[in-house]
């Protein structure tokens, strides 16, 4: 089978992207970032690209007057690649539609919750603050709908009473290193995908709504 084309979107220290770079030369994942591509300049994740030699793009949306044009030179610069996924690591931009109906049953994103609980911004404070009894991180396909797309992979933990914000923010990142790898290797094998209907499959088998279960040791 031949390797697949991968393109990540990264804004910052890209620790996500690290991970995967580490998956592709363990041999885990069938694939090879073909480029990694920054909202900004001089972040850690473009040096992290830098030191695998991979190709690096930095397109910085203040020069763009609007989404729509900011989208559609990013869109430029990333198919001239012809990649077969796309990988949001850390890419604090919203997607036109344009954009993500371009890249559609193609494109990851990484949450830091059990979606769809806790979509948006400080998902650790606001299951804490909820007294949740567990909290996690969500692998799932990009929609127009911000942190709505169908889901992949979810490794819920469980919060312990000494957790605060910093602790389940740091266990909630090693999970992230762990799923996100994972799923990239199952897209990159044929395994995982999202067909028209709208059900994500693995193996040819759909996923409950909540998507494939990883649970740590």
């Amino acid at each position: 089978m031949a390797e697949k084309s991968i393109v990540v979107l990264i804004s910052g220290s890209g620790s996500n992207l690290q991970a995967i770079i580490d998956a592709i030369a363990s041999g885990q994942i069938n694939g090879r970032i073909a480029a990694v591509l920054s909202n900004k300049t001089g972040v850690l994740g473009l040096e992290r690209a830098d030191k695998a030699g991979i190709p690096q793009i930095a397109i910085s949306h203040k020069d763009f007057e609007d989404r729509e044009s900011f989208d559609a030179a990013m869109m430029e610069a990333i198919d001239a690649h012809s990649p077969d996924l796309i990988v949001l690591a850390g890419f604090m931009r919203i997607l036109t539609p344009e954009f993500v109906r371009h890249y559609q049953g193609r494109m990851f994103n990484i949450h830091p919750s059990l979606l769809p609980k806790y979509k948006g911004l400080h998902t650790h404070q606001r299951a804490l603050e909820a007294g949740d009894k567990q909290h996690g991180c969500t692998v799932h396909f990009v929609t127009e709908e911000l942190d709505g797309g169908p889901l992949a992979i979810q490794a819920p933990i469980d919060i312990l009473a000494t957790d605060n914000e910093d602790s389940l923010q740091q266990r909630i990142h090693s999970s992230e290193h762990k799923i996100y790898p994972l799923a990239v290797e199952w897209f990159c094998a044929d395994r995982l995908k999202l067909p028209v209907s709208g059900a994500v499959q693995l193996d040819g088998d759909n996923l409950p709504p909540e998507g494939y279960q990883f649970i740590q040791e």
